[in-house]
């Protein structure tokens, strides 16, 4: 097994119920934070930890994500032609010419462990990261850049977690860890149960979007049982690995918002509004005329 990590995987085929009509034909993790699609803050941040190759677990409604990543070569030359040198950088750089996207269907929708194992064939024998764009997290370093720091010194799978409400518990896949802490912010796990009862929850750490996996998770995928709602969950598979591996929870510095909820991405669209360089200061202008108005 590679030690380095240079391989993300994107789940990107769910419908995104929450959010119809605006996901009717449009793909969730295209929705925009003020001038960019969600799904891009996920790949800029999965580029800054070192991946090199983008691997999109698509379904049928999702080609926005592919069209998003091509060369758009009329909107280019468009935009040669008026001159717009600024527009067309934005348009040509959405990811750097290094980095390689790579597209896989989920026929069904099977659950996240599914999805993930859909890119077996792609991942191979090295360790790889999990980014869900749903969970957009305002760190700097980036949140998926800290956890592979962490990997450098312990190669073994790390999930992202922060600290949840208790009754929040439902939402998350909860963890249990060790006393002590193997590095800072570093803990190993004891045990993870997924939307556990407020009663039931082994701790206040819930699992948030971004995984550092090693292959070995891809056998215990493909060997569970449907779990919960009849999917195959990745949170099972990262139980079965962690009676062979040693997995480490690593409580990231930053802030996250739930972006698969419409509160969340109030909050993210507001929070990021706030310090866009274009906008920020007009916008936050308009709020205080709001609450002057109130």
């Amino acid at each position: 097994m590679k030690k380095k990590v240079t391989k993300a995987v994107f789940p990107v085929a769910g419908l995104g119920t929450r959010f119809l009509p605006a996901t009717k034909a449009n793909a969730k993790e295209m929705l925009p934070i003020v001038d960019k699609p969600l799904i891009q803050y996920a790949a800029e941040e999965a580029v800054a930890a070192g991946i090199t190759e983008l691997i999109f677990v698509t379904g049928r409604t999702k080609r926005s994500i592919e069209d998003h990543f091509d060369k758009a070569y009329e909107l280019e030359s468009e935009l040669a032609i008026a001159g717009k040198v600024d527009l067309l950088e934005q348009a040509r750089d959405v990811l750097p010419r290094e980095v390689t996207c790579i597209y896989v269907r989920q026929a069904q929708a099977l659950g996240l462990g599914h999805a993930v194992l859909c890119a077996r064939s792609l991942i191979g024998d090295e360790a790889f990261a999990v980014l869900l764009a749903d969970d957009l997290i305002d760190a700097q370093p980036f949140a998926l850049q800290q956890m592979t720091q962490r990997f450098d010194m312990f190669p073994v799978s790390i999930l992202g977690v922060e600290r949840i409400a208790r009754e929040d518990s439902r939402k998350y896949g909860v963890v249990s860890v060790h006393a002590g802490a193997v590095a800072e912010r570093l803990y190993r796990m004891q045990g993870i149960v997924e939307k556990p009862e407020p009663a039931q929850a082994p701790s206040d750490l819930g699992v948030v979007g971004r995984y550092i996996l090693t292959p070995r998770v891809f056998d215990h995928l493909a060997a569970i049982q449907p779990g919960a709602g009849g999917e195959i969950q990745l949170t099972d598979g990262i139980a079965a690995l962690m009676k062979e591996e040693a997995v480490m929870a690593y409580e990231f510095e930053g802030t996250r918002y739930d972006c698969g909820s419409k509160l969340g991405y109030l909050k993210a669209t507001l929070s990021y509004a706030l310090k866009h360089p274009e906008v920020g200061q007009d916008f936050a202008a308009y709020l205080r005329q709001m609450a002057l108005l109130r």
